[in-house]
């Protein structure tokens, strides 16, 4: 595995209302959930099966996964 570790981007989207995950780390994950919480455990099972079915190993017990969320809000302007 030419990584130590797997980067996840999950992104917003407002359209489908849920959030969309994906990795240049781990080839074919494309994953969605309603929820930060569901789509971090459908991440972790897709990115295991894929790293058996793609073939890709680790000298690593366990792989650390970074799952970063970003997601824009907006409040009021109370002085507008």
């Amino acid at each position: 595995m030419k990584h130590v570790s797997i980067l996840v981007r999950a992104d917003w989207d407002a359209e489908a209302a849920v959030w969309v995950a994906s990795s240049a780390d781990v080839e074919g994950l494309a994953v969605e959930a309603e929820t930060l919480e569901v789509l971090n455990s459908k991440v972790l099972s897709a990115i295991a099966d894929l790293l058996e079915l793609n073939g890709i190993s680790s000298d690593l017990a366990e792989i650390p996964v970074h799952i970063m969320a970003e997601q824009l809000a907006r409040v009021p302007n109370p002085h507008f």
